[in-house]
């Protein structure tokens, strides 16, 4: 370790190390306005409060969980989930409270010790780093009380606090920036494709006409169930599930997981190339995602319940299809179909079947397909290209992060054994 530098324990730090509550859990509901609640999705990857994905409760029920009542300057830390979410509690979010996938780190009052400090030492990956290797390296969904009080820190003296905290502001400020536009570029990528579905199906063009979504197919089916004890990579055949769908059109092979079926499902629940497919039940953001079976892939693949397979009559293409539905008027349709609970959200055939969908002669939906194929394939590898600049940044984070607690970003660079 770096001369100066010390090893303590979260807990040696800190005056509290604890987590919140559920609400619902104590007799407390949520409401649309009252007390900030502060939930992991409310953190950003880069510590800041996204304030419009707060939750919020009331005051009642916010002097009963006094546990976990935020003061300024408290350390939140993810412990369920998405492991290592990291904010620090400023004044213009109070008050406010947390829940258990949260854990709430108060430190001492130390002159010797910079808040912002331990905030960036929590961020580097450091303590999870611990954790994974007290694990053997298998990666957990939750971390308890007792391992973040064990978590080690690296201390350096007050003044190398400062240096690092300024070195890491300095140099995030950029790298945030970088990705805030990257990230603009993207959604632009994005929205123009989108503006290209709306002039095509909402312009629409001589010979087109609309018909109900009832009208325009040959069959329909919803898929095999099997339960989570049911699958495995070591059965025989690849089980199609939601996560299989692209949210954006487009189909994901990168992950199976398979089950097993008698000859009779096989026959009844395998895919075919040019098989229309509609995501029927997921959560509210995600429910009504589709694509076009199109694979290379010998072996039979049966899909999962949640996926509505779709076979269109002769004057109707599925591709056409599949891209009418990421067009916004469709999509709009389709958001009013929504109906569920907070989870779990369905867009069911009792609705489904009244859709209206655009219908172009065939060599038109031909050419049409073609053109926004090519146009798709453009955007995706723009996006692409500007991803890889986005996983290449968030190593460069990493990297400086590292140097950061090995010493290695300020003066006084001797080792002692």
């Amino acid at each position: 370790m770096k001369a100066g530098w010390e090893i303590k324990l979260l807990s040696e730090l800190s005056e509290v190390i604890t987590k919140g509550t559920t609400p619902t859990s104590v007799g407390f509901k949520f409401l649309e306005k009252g007390v900030n609640f502060v939930k992991i999705e409310s953190i950003s990857e880069n510590g800041k409060f996204i304030k419009e994905k707060f939750a919020y409760i009331s005051t009642e029920a916010h002097k009963a969980l006094k546990r976990s009542k935020l003061k300024e300057g408290d350390i939140l830390f993810s412990i369920a989930g998405a492991l290592g979410r990291t904010a620090i509690v400023t004044n213009d979010i109070l008050p406010a409270n947390t829940n258990q996938a949260l854990s709430i780190i108060r430190l001492k009052e130390n002159p010797e010790l910079l808040t912002n400090y331990v905030f960036s030492a929590l961020t580097s990956g450091y303590a999870l780093e611990q954790i994974n290797n007290l694990k053997g390296g298998v990666a957990q969904q939750n971390l308890s009380l007792g391992q973040m009080k064990s978590f080690q820190i690296p201390i350096p003296p007050l003044t190398e606090q400062k240096q690092i905290v300024a070195i890491l502001d300095k140099a995030f400020a950029a790298i945030d920036q970088a990705i805030a536009n990257i990230e603009k570029n993207i959604q632009n990528a994005q929205e123009l494709f989108q503006s290209k579905l709306n002039e095509i199906f909402s312009q629409k063009g001589e010979g087109w006409e609309e018909e109900i979504f009832d009208n325009v197919i040959s069959s329909s089916l919803i898929g095999l169930v099997r339960n989570s004890k049911q699958q495995s990579n070591e059965f025989s055949f690849r089980y199609f599930k939601m996560s299989n769908i692209k949210n954006e059109n487009g189909m994901d092979e990168s992950k199976f997981t398979y089950i097993e079926a008698s000859t009779d499902e096989v026959n009844k629940y395998s895919l075919k190339n040019g098989d229309f497919l509609f995501n029927t039940r997921n959560s509210y953001e995600l429910v009504g995602k589709t694509c076009v079976y199109k694979s290379t892939y010998k072996a039979p693949v049966l899909f999962n319940n949640n996926i509505l397979r779709v076979k269109f009559k002769d004057f109707l293409l599925s591709e056409f299809v599949a891209y009418a539905f990421c067009s916004p008027k469709v999509k709009s349709d389709l958001e009013n179909m929504k109906s569920g609970t907070t989870s779990v959200v369905g867009i069911y055939y009792k609705s489904l079947k009244n859709l209206k969908i655009p219908i172009a002669p065939v060599q038109i939906q031909k050419e049409i397909v073609h053109e926004l194929e090519l146009f798709e394939n453009q955007k995706d590898c723009v996006i692409n290209i500007f991803k890889n600049k986005l996983a290449s940044l968030d190593e460069l984070k990493k990297s400086i992060l590292q140097k950061a607690f090995a010493g290695e970003l300020t003066e006084n660079k001797e080792y002692h054994a």
